[in-house]
C-alpha cells in the first residue's frame, strides 16, 4: 500500500510534466466531463449506493472495491472540469492538499468505493478550505490517468487543480 505522502508525491511528478505544457491563463477553456466520460466506451457503472445498503462491519471498504475495466487517456494534458464531493487525504495548515474526487456521497468513506476508473486524485497547489464530505464541487484543472493506490482505494486518474469552485 502506498503512503499518502508517497502517494502524493507520485502524482506530482507524473502532473509537472503534464502540467508543464499548461498555461493558467487557458483555464478558462476547458473540457466539460461527467462521470461517465471516464468509463471506457460502452460500459456503464451503477455506484455502490444504487446496489442496495452495505453493511458497516469491520472489513476495510478499499477491500470491497470494484474492479476497474480500464481508463480512457482522451483527455490526458487537457483542461477540464469535473463535478464531484470531496474525500480528503492529506492536509495542509487550515486546508486539504490532497484529495479523491468521488461521484457520489460518502464513496470511499460510507460504501465500498467506486471502480478505480470513476475516481480522481486531485492535488492543489493551495490548500483548499473544504466545507465537509457533503458538499458538490466542481474541480478544474490539467487531467491524466494514473494508477496509484491510498489508503481508501486505488485510483484511475489525476487532476492538477487550477480552481475548485461550487457546484452549480
Amino acid at each position: 500500500m502506498v503512503t499518502r505522502a508517497l502517494a502524493r508525491r507520485e502524482v506530482l511528478l507524473g502532473m509537472a510534466a503534464v502540467s508543464l505544457l499548461s498555461d493558467p491563463a487557458l483555464a478558462e477553456d476547458f473540457i466539460d466531463l461527467e462521470w461517465e466520460d471516464l468509463l471506457p466506451e460502452g460500459q456503464t457503472f451503477v455506484p455502490n449506493v444504487l446496489q442496495g445498503l452495505i453493511p458497516h462491519d469491520e472489513t476495510a471498504l478499499a477491500s470491497q472495491q470494484s474492479a476497474s475495466t480500464g481508463v480512457r487517456t482522451d483527455w490526458n494534458g487537457k483542461i477540464v472540469r469535473l463535478p464531484g464531493f470531496v474525500v480528503p487525504l492529506d492536509f495542509s495548515g487550515q486546508g486539504v492538499s490532497a484529495f479523491i474526487l468521488v461521484p457520489f456521497v460518502g464513496a470511499c468513506v460510507h460504501v465500498p468505493p467506486p471502480p478505480a476508473n470513476q475516481l480522481v486524485l486531485v492535488t492543489v497547489s493551495e490548500p483548499f478550505e473544504s466545507k465537509g464530505l457533503y458538499e458538490p464541487v466542481n474541480v478544474i484543472g490539467m487531467f491524466g490517468t494514473t494508477s496509484i493506490r491510498t489508503q481508501l482505494a486505488e485510483v484511475g486518474y489525476a487532476l492538477s487543480a487550477d480552481r475548485i469552485e461550487p457546484y452549480t
